[in-house]
C-alpha cells in the first residue's frame, strides 16, 4: 500500500499501511465484552448498583449542602454513581461552560452522534479506517466512551459526561468484531491533533507494541496534546504490559514529559477492579466497574446491561472496563484546562495525579489514586488565581 506523506505538515509521522496484518498487529479494543470469559469482570446485579448509586448521590448532595447538582439532570442522578463518587457534581457551573474551548477526541469504534447524550455537541466525525466520513457505530463501545467523556445533560434527555461543554471529535478506527489496525489508530491520533484536539482518548489496549502508535503519540505530545489511555484489562490473564499505555513512562524518560495518562479501573469502593491491569505505567484510576453510559442504536445485545431511565429519551446501559475509566479522566482534563487555560498538557496531567485519592503517593494498582474531579478543578483555579495576583502585584 502507499505511504501517507503527511500532507506537508512539519514533523508529522509518515504512516505506511501494511499490505497484510498479522494477529499480533491487530489491536484489540479495551472492551471487556469482546474478550474471553476469563477476562470478563464481575458484573453486579442491577438492584445492587441502583441501591449503591442512590447512597452515593445522597452523600454527594449532603456534601454540597443538600443542593441538587446544576448540571446532572434528576432523571439520571440515581444511575450515574460515578459522577458523585468522583465529586464531579461539585464542579462550579462556570467551569463546565468554559470547557467549550477544549476539544476531546475519542479514538474508538465511532459514535452514534444522534443519541441524546451526544446530539447536542454536534461532533465532527472522521472514519480513519476508511479515510472518509463517519459510518455508524456498529459496536457500541465508542458511543459509550464518548458519552462518558463529553455527554451533555439536558432536561431529562441526556446523561452528563465528565467534560462539561467540551467539544467532541469522533475518530473511528474499528467496526464490530474487527480489531483496529495500528496504522488506523496512528492516523486517527494525527488527524485529531491536526483538527485542534487538546485531549485524545484511547480506550484501547493490547499486548503488542506498535511503533506507528508510539510515533503518533509523540506527535501529539509535541503539539501540546494530552493523551489519555486505558491501562488495559489483562490482570486476570497474566497481567502482561498493555500498549499503548505502557509506552508512556518511556516517552517521559526520553524527554516526552506529559506524554499522557494511563488510567486503571476502580470500583465503587475505591479499590482496583479485579480485571484492571497493573504496572509501572499506571497513572491514576477512575470508576470502571459497572459504570453508566449511553448506548447507540446499533449497540449489540449482550455488550452492556441495558437500563431504562424513566422519563428520559435514549437508551442507556452499564458496562465495565478500563475503556470506560479513561474517558472520565479525559473529560476532567477538559475541565482543568477550562479552569486554567494557560496550563500545559504536562501540568494538567500532574494536577490530575496529585489531586487523586492517593495523596501524592503512587502504587502500581491505582497509580496516584482515584480521580477527584472537583479537587483537580479547584487546584487549577487556585493556580490561575495566584498567577493573576502575582501579575497584579508584580
Amino acid at each position: 500500500m502507499g505511504e501517507d506523506k503527511g500532507r506537508g505538515v512539519p514533523g508529522r509521522p509518515r504512516l505506511a499501511r501494511s499490505a497484510t496484518m498479522t494477529a499480533d498487529e491487530m489491536r484489540p479494543l479495551g472492551s471487556l465484552e469482546r474478550v474471553s470469559c476469563a477476562r470478563r469482570p464481575r458484573v453486579l446485579g442491577l438492584s445492587f448498583v441502583l441501591a449503591m448509586t442512590a447512597t452515593l448521590v445522597a452523600a454527594g448532595a449532603a456534601a454540597a449542602g443538600g443542593a441538587a447538582s446544576a448540571h446532572l439532570s434528576a432523571a439520571f442522578a440515581a444511575y450515574e454513581w460515578q459522577y458523585a463518587a468522583t465529586h464531579a457534581d461539585l464542579v462550579p457551573a462556570p467551569v463546565l461552560r468554559a470547557a467549550r474551548s477544549v476539544t476531546i477526541a475519542v479514538v474508538d469504534t465511532g459514535a452514534d452522534v444522534t443519541v441524546p447524550a451526544l446530539a447536542g455537541k454536534a461532533p465532527h466525525a472522521y472514519d480513519a479506517s476508511a479515510r472518509g466520513s463517519l459510518s455508524a457505530d456498529l459496536d457500541g463501545h465508542g458511543t459509550f466512551v464518548a458519552s462518558l467523556a463529553a455527554g451533555v445533560a439536558g432536561a431529562g434527555d441526556g446523561m452528563a459526561g465528565f467534560g462539561g461543554d467540551a467539544k467532541l471529535l469522533v475518530e473511528k478506527v474499528a467496526n464490530a468484531d474487527v480489531a483496529p489496525k495500528d496504522v488506523d489508530v496512528a492516523a486517527a491520533i494525527v488527524d485529531a491533533v491536526d483538527r485542534g484536539a487538546r485531549i485524545v482518548n484511547l480506550s484501547l489496549s493490547g499486548p503488542t507494541p506498535s511503533i506507528l502508535e508510539r510515533s503518533a503519540i509523540v506527535y501529539a505530545v509535541q503539539h501540546g496534546v494530552l493523551v489519555v489511555v486505558a491501562a488495559g484489562n489483562g490482570f486476570l490473564t497474566g497481567n502482561r504490559p498493555q500498549y499503548p499505555a505502557a509506552f508512556l513512562p518511556s516517552l517521559r524518560l526520553h524527554g516526552g514529559g506529559g506524554a499522557g495518562l494511563a488510567v486503571a479501573a476502580s470500583t465503587a469502593d475505591g479499590v482496583r477492579a479485579g480485571f484492571s491491569s497493573t504496572g509501572p505505567y499506571v497513572s491514576l484510576a477512575a470508576p470502571g466497574e459497572n459504570v453508566f453510559g449511553a448506548l447507540g442504536a446499533s449497540t449489540r445485545d449482550g455488550e452492556f446491561i441495558r437500563v431504562a431511565v424513566p422519563g428520559a429519551a435514549g437508551t442507556y446501559g452499564i458496562g465495565s472496563g478500563t475503556s470506560f475509566a479513561a474517558p472520565e479522566v479525559s473529560g476532567t482534563a477538559a475541565l482543568v484546562w477550562a479552569a486554567d487555560p494557560s496550563l500545559t498538557a504536562a501540568q494538567v496531567a500532574t494536577i490530575l495525579e496529585q489531586t487523586a485519592s492517593g495523596g501524592g503517593v503512587w502504587n502500581d494498582e491505582l497509580g496516584y489514586g482515584v480521580l477527584d474531579v472537583a479537587a483537580a478543578v479547584e487546584r487549577a483555579r487556585q493556580l490561575a488565581a495566584r498567577r493573576l495576583l502575582a501579575r497584579s502585584t508584580g
